[in-house]
């Protein structure tokens, strides 16, 4: 009986081939991870909500057996420890996960267990997609013109975590050997940080962002960059992102400053517009001319950054899925924090982590169940029946509650 029961975990196993491609069983085995503060509301609802749209999509040909692994609150609980390694060792094992919001340790433990995952995963590409869905409320005159792709570099930066506290042995070390090596004087009282950046971790972003570009028939590829300053780690990001687009991808793209663009800016039918701009004139960029921009491939504070602000012009993080990427696996998350206030309250929004399951069927190749499920999302938020934080600022919406929210949503699939 248990060799059975091991065959057929291992039938359901997700794979990846040499050459990168996603072998998908009909009945995948696939990880999750509740999250921490609201987290088991809106998984709860997502789950449903995913489950029924693969029902709706392929009735009994195809449906995911979930399996959950431990992070964050309650791992702590369970194990003392934030991150197991049976956790990690699990998305390993089954190539895609899907996770809920998750508490960062304070005063303790690792720095960020969604850092963590990122960095001991090799999770190098944060993919967020930022549309509009029409109805949503929004500080801008017309949200509907955002539609951009967000590739963040994942795994280095300044979010390395490479930093010692002003006055402590180690940044008093390294003060010296800046003073004493390189001649570079650094006040004593300052706390220092270090900020890697590598050849080989920037051009397979750009990679990836230009391929999905290609993939999508996308435009452009703007890589946005502080390099102007920050010329040989931002300014360097640059330069291997243009390195790596002419020698991968060569005439399938158009450098901008070398001209050869149609008239209304576009690259010719086929190819993709590689650009660059500097961070803070691309803040205003997204503001003033959104619709300019299709896919931003970035370091990881500016998309950090940028991803949230982009995501405030279309209704919040609440409205913006996302996904960590690597070249062996995938974890599909919420991009909004734990919010403990609302815990248990069956209040929170789930649409985050429904669209971040919506990127998870995409993935997965079940283009149908995905496409369903985001009309629904749709159709519900057209029809009026929202959660608290839409519905206090929608006249004439109904409020509804997390799981109802779910429910609406399957009934419009």
């Amino acid at each position: 009986m248990q060799l059975e029961e091991k065959d057929q975990v291992i039938t359901n196993l997700i794979s990846v081939t040499t050459d990168g491609i996603l072998q998908v069983p009909d009945t995948p085995v696939i990880p999750f991870i509740e999250g921490d503060g609201i987290g088991p509301d809106i998984w709860a609802a997502a789950k449903r909500v995913l489950d029924a749209a693969i029902s709706f999509a392929y009735t009994d040909h195809r449906r995911i057996i979930w399996s959950e692994i431990l992070a964050g609150e309650k791992a702590y609980q369970k194990t003392g420890e934030w991150l197991p390694e049976e956790t990690l060792q699990a998305i390993r094992d089954h190539v895609v996960a899907v996770k809920g919001p998750l508490t960062t340790p304070v005063g303790g433990g690792i720095r960020s267990v969604n850092v963590a995952l990122r960095q001991i995963l090799d999770l190098y590409a944060c993919v967020r997609p930022i549309r509009y869905i029409t109805g949503v409320p929004s500080p801008m005159r017309h949200p509907e013109r955002v539609k951009m792709v967000v590739f963040r570099e994942n795994t280095e930066d300044v979010y390395s975590g490479i930093e010692w506290e002003a006055q402590s042995r180690e940044a008093e070390a390294v003060i010296a050997f800046l003073k004493d090596a390189m001649g570079v004087d650094v006040p004593k009282d300052s706390a220092i940080g270090v900020k890697p950046m590598t050849r080989r971790a920037s051009r397979r972003l750009v990679a990836r962002a230009i391929q999905y570009a290609l993939d999508h028939e996308l435009h452009s590829v703007t890589l946005v960059h502080k390099g102007n300053i920050m010329k040989y780690t931002e300014g360097a990001f640059m330069k291997w992102g243009y390195e790596l687009a002419r020698e991968k991808f060569g005439d399938r793209i158009v450098v901008e400053s070398n001209g050869g663009l149609q008239p209304d800016g576009n690259a010719p039918p086929g190819k993709v517009v590689i650009n660059d701009r500097i961070a803070d004139m691309m803040f205003q960029q997204v503001l003033l001319r959104p619709q300019a921009y299709h896919v931003i491939a970035t370091p990881n504070l500016n998309g950090d950054y940028l991803s949230d602000a982009l995501a405030a012009q279309v209704g919040g993080l609440g409205m913006a899925p996302g996904a960590n990427l690597s070249d062996n696996c995938a974890v599909f998350e919420a991009t909004h924090g734990t919010a403990p206030k609302y815990a248990g309250k069956d209040m929170a929004n789930p649409v985050s982590l429904i669209l971040s399951g919506v990127m998870m069927l995409e993935y997965l190749g079940w283009t149908e169940a995905a496409s369903a499920t985001e009309q629904a999302v749709q159709k519900s938020i057209s029809d009026g029946l929202v959660t608290y934080d839409l519905a206090r600022q929608m006249p004439g919406t109904r409020e509804v509650k997390c799981s109802e929210f779910a429910e609406t949503i399957i009934e419009r699939l």
